[in-house]
């Protein structure tokens, strides 16, 4: 049976965001991991207080551990930051931060600088919202990529956003942008609640597909592997038959009590993936 790599796999500092960052990368470190996933969550490295010097703080926590960034996630969904706002202050602000996170990921050596396509006000039709998330995203990939940097691009559930959610959304988004350095993030519980299968992404965006955040839920949430009641080794089983060559994670954050033992919730997680991992496999 076809296994994913365990180099595919990278750690990240989901649940963590009531710890000091060198100690959420030591744990990483611990867990045999060599890559993170950074969520940029306040305490840790957020939009808000990111100076010079604490970017470079985070990354000699990271080079102490042995720990590269494969990408940066700036939190984008509860934080007053909305690339798709009808508020054109707001909305510029957005941007403008954003365009700083793609120098934040030059800083730290990241490949990636994550992205999600913001929302629309829900009392007004869906293009206006579109347009201006295309807008923005456009004006923010080709910032990344004069840092080096590409992107990864990923659709929310309905409750998240209304302008992206499922996998045809975010082909129509990806063929607009026409943008050479945007990749695409599959979320197992945005990927459920739309309807959308592996297979799907696969077929709409072969090489692309670059990063699984994988995450359980009935069918929605934020859960940890078991915690719901998504079919996560039925699905990491058809990444691996498919020829998956990306990264993975895990995403816990929807249930309090993982933020009180992040660890419990982690290893939980890696205990369940390990039957499906390849921890011979060494990288291309």
């Amino acid at each position: 049976m076809p296994q994913l790599a365990f180099h595919q796999l990278i750690g990240a500092n989901f649940s963590f965001q009531h710890f000091p960052f060198d100690q959420v990368a030591r744990t990483i470190r611990d867990f045999g991991m060599r890559e993170i996933e950074l969520w940029g969550v306040a305490q840790h490295l957020d939009l808000f207080h990111a100076t010079d010097a604490r970017v470079d703080a985070v990354g000699r926590v990271l080079a102490d551990n042995g720990l590269s960034t494969w990408c940066f996630t700036p939190e984008q969904v509860l934080y007053p930051i909305n690339i798709a706002s009808g508020d054109a202050d707001l909305r510029r602000d957005s941007i403008e931060r954003f365009r700083r996170a793609g120098d934040i990921c030059a800083m730290l050596g990241a490949r990636y600088l994550f992205l999600t396509p913001g929302r629309g006000f829900e009392s007004e039709a869906q293009q206006p919202a579109w347009d201006r998330a295309l807008e923005a995203l456009g004006e923010i990939a080709a910032h990344a990529g004069r840092n080096g940097v590409r992107c990864l691009l990923e659709p929310l559930q309905r409750f998240e956003t209304n302008i992206v959610n499922d996998a045809a959304g975010l082909r129509g988004m990806l063929d607009m942008l026409d943008a050479d350095n945007i990749d695409v993030v599959l979320d197992t519980v945005a990927m459920a609640t739309a309807g959308d299968t592996v297979a799907s992404y696969i077929d709409l965006f072969g090489s692309r597909l670059a990063h699984v955040q994988l995450v359980d839920g009935s069918p929605g949430g934020h859960l940890v592997w078991g915690d719901g009641s998504l079919p996560l080794g039925r699905y990491v089983s058809e990444l691996a038959n498919l020829g998956y060559a990306g990264k993975i994670t895990f995403e816990p954050f929807g249930n309090g009590s993982y933020a009180l033992d992040p660890v419990k919730a982690w290893t939980r997680c890696l205990d369940a993936l390990e039957p499906y991992l390849d921890r011979a496999a060494v990288p291309a």
